[in-house]
């Protein structure tokens, strides 16, 4: 543990150059408002909402190419930003630096456990030498801190249904299945998993009446041991749509370790919605 702390505070006050691996969404937007002079690389096949000017792309069969490319323009730091699908992958198209990395991916691909693939791609990474930070180390302002962020509060029935969901989630940690779930008057309605969270939301809200026990509530947080440098809990505009769709009265999240999309909308869009936010220490 001491090991990755250090390696995240040498990305984060390093002199060296940063460079985003950018992946679908406004997060890598963010990052380039913030960071211009960074170098932005992109796997080709994802969806990017960078110009195309901007970004570098690479097969994924040829990291060793990206890794090269990243040394010439001097990049000491690195941030993954944004959704990433698996992408296919062509054994024929393979560079020299992939064919001796092929074994190791392989087998954490085949072990099915997307924090096992992230682990591993963290290590990758630093072992060619760069530092790898989150995205929160560079952008703060985008978690909350502890106490009320949005909203009125919650009841006592709400209080108590994020502690439930908080045991649910923690209870699965050990499966790598999701970072949400949904529970109102403590029965649970809908757990995330690979399909997101406004898929959850969508399920939640076709929840016949006679199933529910009052509106519910939404709690976000990392899995137990995940490294949020690469895959962080997200809460954003279409996650508070989608709450009050689904009836709830509030959405609970951990402090400092869920990026909040487009922060600055969120306080009022909430108090349009009738929607709390809450954020714990956890």
């Amino acid at each position: 543990m001491a090991e990755v702390q250090d390696n995240v505070t040498a990305a984060v006050t390093g002199t060296g150059r940063l460079a985003v691996i950018a992946g679908a969404g406004g997060l890598p937007v963010k990052l380039a408002e913030a960071y211009g002079e960074a170098f932005f690389v992109s796997l080709a096949g994802v969806d990017c909402d960078l110009s195309e000017e901007q970004l570098s792309r690479f097969r994924f069969e040829q990291l060793g190419a990206m890794f090269q490319a990243l040394e010439a323009a001097g990049v000491k730091r690195v941030v993954m930003a944004g959704a990433m699908s698996r992408p296919d992958f062509d054994p024929a198209a393979m560079d020299q630096k992939m064919q001796l990395l092929a074994p190791r991916l392989g087998a954490a691909m085949a072990e099915g456990r997307d924090d096992a693939l992230l682990r591993l791609i963290i290590s990758l990474f630093e072992e060619e030498g760069f530092a790898v930070v989150g995205a929160h180390e560079l952008l703060p302002d985008l978690t909350a801190p502890a106490g009320l962020f949005a909203g009125t509060g919650l009841s006592d029935t709400a209080w108590a249904d994020a502690a439930r969901a908080r045991e649910i989630l923690e209870g699965l940690a050990p499966f790598d299945i999701g970072q949400g779930c949904v529970v109102a008057g403590g029965l649970c309605l809908g757990i995330e998993t690979a399909q997101g969270t406004d898929a959850l939301l969508r399920f939640v809200a076709q929840t016949p009446e006679h199933l529910r026990r009052g509106r519910g509530v939404l709690c976000k947080l990392p899995k137990r041991g995940q490294d949020l440098r690469v895959d962080m809990p997200t809460v954003g505009p279409d996650t508070l749509r989608g709450a009050v769709t689904a009836g709830l009265e509030g959405i609970v999240i951990a402090s400092g370790q869920v990026l909040l999309l487009e922060p600055e909308v969120l306080p009022t869009l909430a108090r349009e919605l009738g929607l709390t936010i809450v954020a714990e220490d956890i």
